[in-house]
């Protein structure tokens, strides 16, 4: 089992590690930094460095319990000590978008009683969909990121706990994802806390604060059915 560092600290950009397996592209270590394709959101790239070598991270994955990087020359590396290196750029868009993501949850479900049923976090982009609300006019959609925007700008801490899968089914008039979407394997919910507004089952990496996702924007709104609400995002 890979110990997955980002968990505790979203902003570690570089890493030591042990690599225990290669099979072709694909190279196990015993910890790591790199957030494998998840949840909705994307993994991380990269580079691997060893013996004064750097490889490029392109892929990340889940595999049986396992985080399995997808390593260019991977057949060049051994067993043994190597340094991680995030791509940071890449990974903070994906951290402010998916910290948005939890602060237009806070609001559907403020303004509506709407729950996420499933998302799409990019770098540049993401999309969110909602259950339980109707088609939004134009002017309630910008009622809607208007609001959005205003929790942004108050700045709220982002914060990180762990419950049992059966306290966080009782928290439901804080958690704004559905629990019932999670596998059944799920025994221990990482909730990530922003401030006083939300609360959500997620394994993500995200912001330290709600500034730093800047003025966010609904790009675009579609309607995929009677309990699938999308809403299309960026950050600007």
């Amino acid at each position: 089992m890979t110990q997955r560092l980002y968990l505790a600290d979203s902003y570690l950009t570089e890493f030591e590690g042990t690599i225990e397996a290669i099979s072709g592209e694909k190279v196990v270590l015993n910890q790591t930094a790199f957030y494998p394709t998840g949840g909705g959101q994307q993994h991380d790239e990269g580079t691997l460095q060893q013996n004064g070598r750097s490889f490029h991270v392109y892929d990340v994955r889940q595999e049986k319990g396992k985080v399995v990087h997808y390593v260019k020359n991977a057949e060049e590396l051994e067993r043994g000590p190597v340094t991680g290196r995030i791509d940071w750029d890449r990974r903070y868009g994906l951290m402010r978008h998916h910290t948005l993501l939890h602060v237009i949850g806070s609001v559907i479900y403020d303004l509506y009683g709407g729950l996420c049923t499933g998302n799409k976090i990019y770098p540049d982009r993401a999309r969110i969909d909602f259950n339980h609300i109707d088609d939004p006019s134009e002017s309630e959609i910008e009622s809607i990121m208007q609001e959005t925007n205003r929790r942004i700008q108050q700045n709220h801490p982002v914060r990180y706990e762990e419950v049992s899968r059966e306290e966080a089914e009782t928290q439901s008039d804080y958690i704004k994802t559905a629990i019932n979407l999670l596998p059944p394997s799920v025994k221990k919910v990482r909730l990530v806390v922003i401030g006083s507004i939300d609360t959500q089952a997620c394994g993500g990496t995200h912001v330290r604060q709600t500034s730093e996702i800047g003025t966010a924007e609904c790009v675009k709104f579609v309607s995929k059915g009677k309990n699938n609400k999308r809403f299309e995002l960026k950050t600007l």
